[in-house]
């Protein structure tokens, strides 16, 4: 630091970055101290965030306040390095040197040694002389079980101390369980992971029973799958069963050299220097405005993740009846939790096998250790009861894109969900449009939820010209981006005609030909600076589906522009593909993973349509799946729809199907659907197990039966159509999934 004031001071600085702050030494009777402290900081959400500095003199009554200055971290990222003089703010003279790394997360270890010896070379001086941090380690704690009891056969209130080297942080209680349940996350600096440990005591909330222990080398990480662990472990001095759950994830630190901005550095003030002012919030600019923008990321982290809730079988009954003489029901809700998102499902009232049929759908910046997690409990007047929890990771979905099957509830005796999940394929082909559209408004969810069909990217870098405030002085900008009915709003500026966000925003598109984008500049959200209206189907007609210039204002100055960047990516779902053939249940992915995605692909519930489009031949037809899950031993039968029914009265049937696996002919093999009333083009999607072994399966026939709903003396014909499949001649593993014609026979 330079040129504070006239006569001495005892100068320390305070450096805060969110909620955390760094207090410096003071250098005593110094008007250029040097400091040479070095601080570490984890920030979780760059836009918006500043780091702040004030400097102040030390005093025996009360310290004097010497000067500030501010950056947006979002400059910090950008640049990945800065090593600059910054102009202190409300004071009359003083500059503060400092010089600032963005360090890139790795998951690997290939340049750990890189970062080792690098961090060898650093010397730091002052309170802080530790050596900077090779990686940073997230621990998160899950759960625990059958933890050890008390004396006296108490349950304990278990809590729980992570420590690496020094550092010891300390989990909430839960209490009155040996089951716990934490869900705390937990994060360190590490210096050198080859040589450091994480142990874990898990300790009654009196901190003097330990119920007990574990110790993980973190070199066990460095071996590990992008340097994460994800499981139970064995806890040490515990019960014969004890364990606990924990995620652990590394990441080493890395100045990626190659991406540092090459712009002017400030020169170091001195005797004859022209002073050289960085303002706060803003680079170097230069006189020459870019073209076009460059935003931190490419979007291409960001996706769309599409769950549908679709059933639950076997839950146990928590509502008993006659004081628990009689075995009642559960009221059965799912709470579904994703990226800090959390959804809730309706209440399915006195049902152990409820049906929700309910789609959410969530954008999603892909992370390691994310996952997905459902809580299923039965709904109480009280407190609601725990009926299971089923975990899904995000990686492995990301990986099969399509999934669709059974998880097994854990932490209850019984029961299972059923779920349809999807990471959405993006991308840039404006020809799929009328499919995604015509598909997606097929679909019907008791949520009332439709499927988005596109995923709209805007990034706002920057404005330039905006109008003066009336007394002549230079607006705070900010800009509110809106679509549809959803809003977001940039940070403040500094006072500036052409202030600088480098923000990213995103919306979910359910009709980019109607939908619109509208963004209106103000001066601090009150006096307006000048607005832009722009219609998203014109999009559509550019390259990649993207534009990216600079737009004029209207309300505003004439030479007032925005330059901002609008991408749209198209939500293209495997099941949409699907329906482009009717006749294709099918596409082929990549890779085994994507394989077995398409293996339950097949067996999905798809809610089909009829209608003059729907079949060139105009015959009878009925769609259906037959397959056999060899995780569960069980042939599946699901019948989704019929179509071109033909009608024998005034009136359309009240049509259902009912099916049997011959050659027995009894209650356990002979199956019907529910009636679909006055409808020559019923959906039915209902989904019908069988259990029995692979090889009996084979040599069963299955005859189908479509069937108008009537009374015994009634006249109107009872059959519309049949069909016969000999199910030796399919290959069920595979399974298969189609429209079939029906034989016309008459009673």
């Amino acid at each position: 630091m330079k040129g504070v004031i006239s006569g001495k001071s005892d100068p320390y600085a305070v450096v805060r970055v969110g909620t955390q702050t760094f207090t410096s030494h003071h250098v005593d009777n110094n008007l250029n101290p040097q400091w040479r402290e070095m601080y570490e900081v984890i920030v979780h959400e760059v836009p918006g965030q500043e780091l702040e500095l004030e400097v102040f003199d030390k005093d025996p009554d009360q310290d004097d306040f010497l000067g500030r200055m501010k950056l947006d971290l979002g400059i910090v990222k950008k640049a990945v390095l800065l090593d600059e003089w910054y102009t202190l703010k409300d004071a009359t003279s003083g500059q503060v040197h400092l010089k600032l790394e963005w360090l890139s997360l790795l998951p690997s270890a290939e340049r750990l040694n890189e970062v080792l010896e690098r961090n060898k070379n650093i010397t730091i001086s002052g309170k802080t002389a530790d050596r900077p941090s090779a990686a940073i380690l997230t621990v998160y704690l899950d759960r625990a079980q059958d933890l050890p009891f008390k004396k006296g056969n108490k349950d304990p209130s278990p809590m729980v101390q992570v420590s690496v080297q020094d550092t010891t942080k300390e989990s909430r209680t839960v209490y009155g369980t040996n089951n716990p349940v934490w869900e705390d996350a937990f994060t360190f600096f590490i210096q050198d992971p080859r040589k450091q440990d994480i142990h874990i005591q898990v300790k009654d909330d009196d901190r003097a029973l330990t119920l007990g222990s574990l110790s993980i080398p973190m070199s066990r990480l460095l071996s590990s799958a992008e340097l994460s662990m994800d499981q139970w472990f064995q806890l040490e001095k515990s019960g014969p069963a004890s364990r606990i759950y924990i995620t652990v994830m590394l990441r080493v630190l890395w100045l990626n050299e190659e991406a540092i901005l090459t712009t002017p550095v400030s020169p170091l003030p001195g005797d004859g220097d022209v002073e050289s002012e960085v303002s706060p919030g803003a680079t170097n600019v230069t006189s020459k405005r870019p073209e076009h923008t460059s935003p931190d990321s490419n979007f291409a982290s960001e996706g769309v993740l599409r769950i549908h809730l679709v059933e639950a079988q076997s839950l146990i009954a928590k509502d008993n009846l006659m004081g628990g003489m009689v075995k009642g029901k559960s009221d059965p809700y799912v709470k579904i939790r994703v990226g800090g998102i959390a959804f809730k499902s309706q209440v399915i009232k006195e049902n152990l096998n409820p049906t929700w049929n309910e789609l959410y759908e969530v954008i999603l910046t892909q992370l390691p250790g994310q996952e997905l997690e459902f809580d299923l409990y039965d709904k109480d007047i009280d407190q609601d009861d725990f009926l299971g929890r089923v975990k899904v990771s995000l990686r492995d979905l990301i990986s099969a894109q399509f999934t669709d099957q059974w998880y097994t509830l854990n932490d209850v005796k019984s029961g299972r969900l059923h779920l349809v999940l999807e990471w959405v394929p993006k991308v840039s082909d404006p020809t799929r449009l009328e499919q995604i559209l015509r598909y997606n408004y097929r679909q019907s969810y008791l949520n009332k939820a439709v499927p988005s069909v596109a995923l709209f990217f805007v990034y706002i870098e920057r404005a330039h010209g905006l109008p003066l405030k009336k007394s002549g002085k230079e607006p705070m900008a900010g800009a509110e981006v809106s679509c549809k009915n959803i809003s977001y709003r940039t940070k403040v500026s500094n006072r500036s005609t052409s202030p600088q966000w480098d923000e990213a925003f995103h919306f979910l598109i359910h009709n980019p030909t109607e939908d619109t984008l509208v963004v209106k500049l103000s001066h601090s959200w009150g006096l307006a600076l000048g607005s832009l209206v722009l219609p998203l189907r014109e999009l559509l007609n550019e390259k990649d589906l993207v534009l990216d210039r600079w737009f004029s204002l209207d309300g505003a100055m004439p030479e007032s522009q925005i330059l901002l960047r609008a991408e749209l990516k198209l939500l293209d779902s495997k099941l949409a593909q699907c329906s482009d053939a009717e006749d294709v249940s099918h596409v082929i992915p990549k890779g085994e993973a994507a394989a077995a995605a398409n293996r339950e692909l097949r067996h999905r519930s798809v809610p089909t349509q009829g209608g003059e489009d729907a079949s060139s031949s105009g015959n009878a037809q009925m769609k259906l799946s037959v397959a056999y899950s060899s995780e569960e031993n069980r042939l599946v039968i699901t019948i989704y729809a019929c179509r071109n029914l033909a009608s024998y009265s005034k009136d359309p049937p009240d049509t259902y199907i009912s099916f049997i696996l011959l050659p027995d002919k009894n209650r356990n093999t002979k199956r019907k659907t529910s009636v679909k009333k006055k409808s020559l083009k019923p959906e039915f999607n209902e989904r019908f197990d069988f259990d029995m072994p692979l090889e009996e399966a084979k040599q069963k026939h299955l005859e189908v039966s479509v069937k108008n709903s009537v009374s015994f003396m009634s006249r109107e014909k009872e059959l519309l159509g049949k069909l016969q499949i000999d199910l030796s001649q399919l290959d069920l593993k595979t399974g298969v999934s189609q429209w079939f014609d029906l034989s016309h026979e008459t009673n």
